[in-house]
């Protein structure tokens, strides 16, 4: 919202312009911590305070903070096998191991087999979870899968970081309640991003968590980054607090819910039916695997000639030495016509490498 954020930033410096470039504190601007909280419960059923919420450089931080806190050198971190390359690039960077949970783990069994990982894992002090729209594979958890690894963190003692930077994206199907919004016991760490739906370039995240982990986050963040920049903190408050971020969230997920469409329409018309794709009711990508016979890495690579590029599997891999053969589209940035290009030539490309 372009215009609206020239307004505020100009009102911003005309006001208050000593404060948007001072140092500030680390925990994050108060009026926007409110925001948050008042947020949290009213989209989300989630019960936090001002005290145990803080503003953090992004989701990314809020992950890598996290793993600061909870984990030493050697400890394992369980994540949804495939996950999102920034959160292992974080755990694997602070020495952590990386160990898998498969993200298409029937409910009836999640328990199980986060037990099984945890006891053969027995240093495993964190599992990191995207039920919501995950990245890379755009799929929803259900809420018994949900409950049933909530279950397993509480008795075992291990916290979650449920990450849900998508969660507002939704276009499709009905809303699944949150881990955190159930978390009697005080397991669950949890982070969100202004960056899906207002501007991924302010890196404005934030998350809560029980007081005693928040209090770790903070020191942590004070040798990183001091705080989260000052001025878009204000401008996200700014915005929240004079124009409409709801009704701004619905354009969103209109348009997303068009792209989603036309991505899954052109698919459907152009590629051959050996290759599956999974078709998310929000967030922003789908998750395409093609036959074994199929090298994946070479269709990446052919299809880059064409000028289409796709993100390859293996990059989402827990396991660095793992075979994938699937990738990942997104269909929040190009254009209509570029979607439909290239998809067609993706569709193309398949054909020719199973014929």
């Amino acid at each position: 919202p372009v215009d609206a954020l020239a307004e505020l930033s100009a009102e911003i410096f005309a006001t208050d312009s000593t404060n948007a470039l001072q140092y500030s504190i680390t925990e994050g601007y108060i009026p926007l911590r409110r925001d948050v909280v008042a947020r949290l419960k009213n989209k989300f059923d989630i019960e936090a305070d001002v005290d145990n919420t803080i503003i953090v450089s992004g989701g990314q931080q809020a992950i890598e903070l996290a793993c600061k806190v909870l984990c030493n050198e050697g400890d394992t971190v369980i994540c949804e096998d495939p996950t999102f390359i920034g959160g292992l690039n974080a755990f694997r960077s602070l020495g952590a191991n990386v160990v898998g949970l498969p993200l298409d783990i029937d409910d009836a069994h999640a328990e199980e087999a986060l037990d099984r990982l945890v006891a053969d894992n027995p240093s495993a002090k964190m599992i990191y979870l995207i039920p919501t729209f995950q990245n890379p594979a755009g799929i929803t958890s259900s809420l018994e899968k949900r409950r049933a690894l909530y279950r397993a963190a509480a008795r075992l003692g291990i916290m979650i970081f449920e990450d849900n930077p998508y969660g507002e994206l939704r276009f499709a199907g009905e809303e699944v309640p949150t881990i955190k919004s159930f978390d009697a016991e005080g397991v669950v760490i949890y982070a969100s991003t202004f960056s899906k739906i207002l501007s991924s370039g302010m890196r404005v995240g934030y998350v809560t968590a029980p007081k005693e982990v928040i209090s770790k986050m903070v020191v942590a963040k004070q040798s990183e980054d001091v705080h989260t920049n000052i001025f878009f903190q204000m401008l996200c408050h700014k915005f929240i607090e004079k124009y409409d971020l709801d009704a701004h969230i619905e354009m969103i997920r209109a348009l997303y819910r068009d792209k989603c469409a036309l991505m899954l329409r052109t698919l459907d018309e152009y590629m051959p039916s050996e290759v599956k794709y999974t078709r998310p009711e929000g967030g922003l990508f789908l998750w395409a695997t093609l036959p074994d016979r199929v090298n994946e890495k070479e269709f990446v690579k052919k299809a880059i000639e064409r000028k289409v590029a796709v993100v390859p599997g293996e990059t989402f891999n827990c396991d660095v030495n793992a075979i994938s053969h699937s990738f990942r589209l997104n269909y929040s940035t190009p254009s209509d016509e570029d979607i439909v290009k290239g998809c067609r030539i993706l569709g193309e490309l398949a054909r020719e490498m199973l014929a």
